[in-house]
């Protein structure tokens, strides 16, 4: 149960950031627009459903940045509904990896990423089908940044929880 209770808000989650209509890809464009900064697109195949360290992502296979990897990090079972086998808070994490060839600007493109992936959130409050409520309510915590991709690498994530019933 715990595995697919994990994987059901990571899935769902990762389906609303690559729709076509609501997805990241139409934040992004509305975001780049409206900031007059020039952002690369994030294409469906660029949010992923791992949870992997920079490190290895950047020594096993070819990453296109800006990327954005999709996890579950914590599920509390608290059992709020009697007859259920899992009943309780899947916490979940949307990293942004922004990889620049200056460190100048490398902060801006971050947070405009950032601000596509809330706006993607911020409109999918509520059911989201499977047993997964979203209220809303969201974390963000920025890094610092540190050499990686194209010279510099700069990191956000985005910190959810989920209420799963199943």
């Amino acid at each position: 149960v715990m595995a697919s209770t994990g994987s059901v808000a990571a899935r769902k989650v990762v389906e609303l950031l690559r729709s076509r209509e609501a997805g990241l890809g139409a934040a992004v464009a509305q975001l780049a627009e409206e900031s007059g900064v020039a952002l690369a697109a994030l294409p469906p195949a660029q949010v992923l459903n791992q949870n992997v360290s920079l490190e290895l992502s950047e020594r096993s296979q070819v990453v296109k940045y800006p990327v954005v990897h999709v996890y579950t990090d914590r599920i509390r079972n608290e059992l709020k509904e009697k007859f259920r086998t899992f009943s309780g808070k899947v916490r979940t994490v949307a990293e942004i990896r922004v990889s620049h060839d200056r460190i100048e600007g490398i902060e801006e493109r971050l947070r405009l990423y950032v601000d596509a992936v809330t706006r993607v959130l911020d409109q999918s409050r509520g059911c989201w089908g499977e047993g997964a409520y979203f209220g809303g309510q969201y974390e963000v915590v920025i890094e610092p940044v540190k050499h990686g991709g194209k010279n510099f690498l700069q990191m956000a994530k985005v910190v959810f929880e989920v209420d799963l019933s199943s």
